[in-house]
């Protein structure tokens, strides 16, 4: 569901789209989910493979290019824009006949951060050079910002025009965490068995009430208190000789374990002493559904990792149920659940519990823990530790203490409550980029959504909004005469192409504009009269939506990138007395503001500034796949059932299409 939001947050047209609206979900297993996988962030990435290529290409080309007549500079916007003599140069340098229609978004962006890394960023004074790398230099102190980079590919621009080594990375072109995917639904609700220990975080994280209902059916079984060794091999002996024991009365015993290798230690010393037992754990879990089913068998000895806790259900007497069996089950006590070690989560040990004594069945559980298990060697208290060793109590030989079982809840409290501190700090972070993530993909929806009005209005607005920029830039004295109108005329030039009133008009207008809001209209005029033209042009306003929808996505990857550099280097700000978590929201709200006159600035480019042409054939700027053709009934006749899937999915023909 998650993923299937950012795919539907990166389509190109309505009927790719998975999801309608967030509105109602019910999550099984709630605090699995909610709370167990929050720390893991979904991430749709892709290997960035031809960009060093493509930096390196576009470095070369640069330098053939003229000032003025292939490109406008200007430095106070620290800005470049190439002109239309100059797409014509690189398109035929780079064998294209059109560079906005062949290769999209991608290639004007590469063109244009190799024009800014050779124009506005100079060595030894933005940046130096430094054991083959390109170390930025702080404008204001002076100092090398060892580990910074800038965004928007700027800095393997530079590392380009240097010839080091350009940096090569997956690019991150979604990623959501699971706490702001589920709050997005207007309502949300869950259930579980253990909710009751984490109901703080479920109602500080997602306002979620937690409710207990009472069981269907009275509950009999006996959670006996932990038994407690001062070594793991006295632990293993007595747990072996334990096994051994209830296997010999015919009652099932289930033993979790939390790891493989614990799992196959235990099951190494029940072969030893010829007990019969299954292991189970994720090396064979195609066996899991079987290898459960029999657990609840008289005799049965199961030894399993986790996947034996959560939501299994073992029926007393083995399935099919046998009544016979299942009384003699009964009779000899139930399923006796046995647990290796404490978790870190309480939870994990009460769903483990929870195999046993179900629908008012009879059933045991019972820790075995050692004091060099991790939970007690890490959080246990020395108290503990000494006591055992002053009144001499032998390896083998268990206590089991109220005290000493509090001691372990206790530190399992503070686990619980340090993870729940770390899942919060992530969430604090992550909801600075929850509010630009909604931003963006609202706007993103609309452009996806909208009708032609929307869409010429859309490319109307950024145009009037850049050519305001720009004015608003170069009229900054109150003295018209002051005014720098051949930078803004420039712009206007650029921006406008050849399909516009012809560049004497606009000198003319611009040169006797009197006031700023002239100037806007008279710059906006020439963009609009750009466009009526291209207009006409059939698919126009498609190709636009298109252009649009490219432009939010490339530049939201590159931001992506760069406010991740900045969450890993705020936290040095600490050392500074500076909260690195405020820092982090002023520079990425600064950062944010920034990309969004990226975005207009770039679609303004491609929409007024490119040739007429018609609506691309557009893939994904990465060409990546969103969706999954279902092969056709005629294609399937000569695979087989043991073949790969031809839909691409890496599944086997008959688990995939050939159902």
């Amino acid at each position: 569901f998650g993923f299937d939001y950012l795919r539907d947050n990166m389509v190109y047209s309505t009927g790719e789209m998975s999801q309608r609206g967030h509105s109602f979900a019910i999550v099984d297993e709630v605090d699995s989910i909610l709370i167990d996988e929050a720390r893991t962030p979904l991430i749709i990435s892709a290997p960035d493979e031809e960009s060093g290529d493509l930096y390196r290409t576009f470095s070369n080309i640069v330098p053939k290019l003229s000032e003025n007549t292939d490109y406008n500079i200007d430095e106070k916007l620290r800005a470049v824009t190439i002109t239309e003599p100059g797409i014509e140069k690189v398109e035929k340098l780079l064998g294209l006949s059109d560079i906005y229609s062949e290769k999209g978004i991608r290639y004007v962006h590469h063109l244009e951060q190799a024009l800014r890394a050779h124009t506005l960023f100079l060595r030894d004074r933005d940046y130096v050079v430094k054991s083959n790398e390109v170390v930025i230099v702080d404008e204001f102190t002076g100092r090398l910002m060892a580990g910074r980079r800038w965004s928007e590919g700027l800095h393997q621009a530079v590392e380009a025009k240097e010839g080091v080594t350009i940096q090569k990375e997956s690019r991150t072109l979604a990623t959501i965490t699971f706490q702001n995917y589920f709050r997005l639904y207007d309502k949300l609700a869950g259930m579980t068995g253990t909710a009751s220990t984490s109901a703080e975080e479920f109602h500080k994280v997602y306002k979620l009430e937690v409710v207990q209902v009472p069981t269907n059916r009275p509950m009999v079984r006996k959670d006996l208190s932990d038994k407690i060794f001062q070594s793991e091999k006295g632990k293993w002996r007595a747990l072996v000789g334990e096994i051994k024991e209830r296997n010999k009365r015919g009652q099932p015993v289930l033993v979790g374990t939390v790891s493989i290798d614990k799992n196959e230690k235990l099951a190494a010393l029940l072969s030893r002493e010829g007990i019969p037992h299954k292991i189970l754990n994720a090396k064979n879990h195609e066996e899991e559904a079987l290898i459960t089913a029999q657990a609840g068998k008289a005799g049965a000895v199961t030894v399993a990792t986790n996947m034996a806790g959560r939501g299994v259900d073992i029926i007393l007497g083995g399935n099919p149920p046998d009544e016979g069996e299942a009384l003699s089950v009964k009779l000899a006590g139930g399923l006796l659940v046995i647990g290796t070690e404490r978790h870190e989560a309480r939870r994990i040990d009460n769903q483990l519990r929870g195999r046993s004594g179900r629908q008012g069945d009879p059933g045991e559980s019972q820790f075995f823990v050692s004091l060099e298990d991790d939970l007690m060697r890490i959080f246990g208290s020395d108290r503990i530790k000494n006591l055992m060793g002053r009144f001499g109590i032998p390896e083998e030989e268990p206590i089991e203490n109220g005290m000493v079982s509090r001691a372990l809840e206790g530190a399992q409290e503070k686990i619980e409550g340090h993870h729940f501190d770390a899942r919060k700090h992530v969430l604090e972070y992550d909801d600075v980029m929850n509010k630009q993530r909604i931003a963006i993909y609202e706007r993103r929806k609309k452009i996806l959504f909208g009708d032609k009005h929307f869409i010429e209005k859309e490319a109307l607005d950024v145009g009037k909004g850049v050519i305001g920029g720009v004015v608003k830039i170069h009229t900054m004295s109150d003295s018209p005469a002051e005014w720098n109108r051949e930078e803004i005329e420039e712009t206007v030039r650029s921006l406008a192409g050849s399909s516009t009133t012809d560049g004497s008009e606009i000198h003319t207008v611009i040169s006797s504009a009197e006031s700023k809001d002239e100037l806007k209209e008279a710059g906006f005029r020439f963009l609009a009269e750009s466009f009526a033209k291209k207009k006409e042009a059939e698919h126009f306003l498609e190709g636009v939506r298109i252009t649009m929808l490219r432009a939010i996505d490339l530049l939201w990857m590159e931001h992506l990138d760069a406010m991740e550099y900045l969450r890993n280097s705020v936290r040095l700000r600490a050392y500074g007395q500076r909260d690195p978590l405020i820092e982090y929201k002023n520079e990425g709200a600064r950062m944010f503001h920034v990309l969004l006159g990226n975005i207009n600035g770039y679609i303004a480019n491609l929409v007024f500034a490119a040739p007429i042409a018609t609506a691309p054939a557009t893939p994904h700027p990465l060409n990546i796949k969103t969706n999954v053709k279902t092969p056709t009934s005629d294609n399937n006749k000569n695979i087989g059932r043991n073949d790969p899937c031809p839909c691409g999915s890496g599944k086997k023909y008959k688990k995939c299409h050939g159902v």
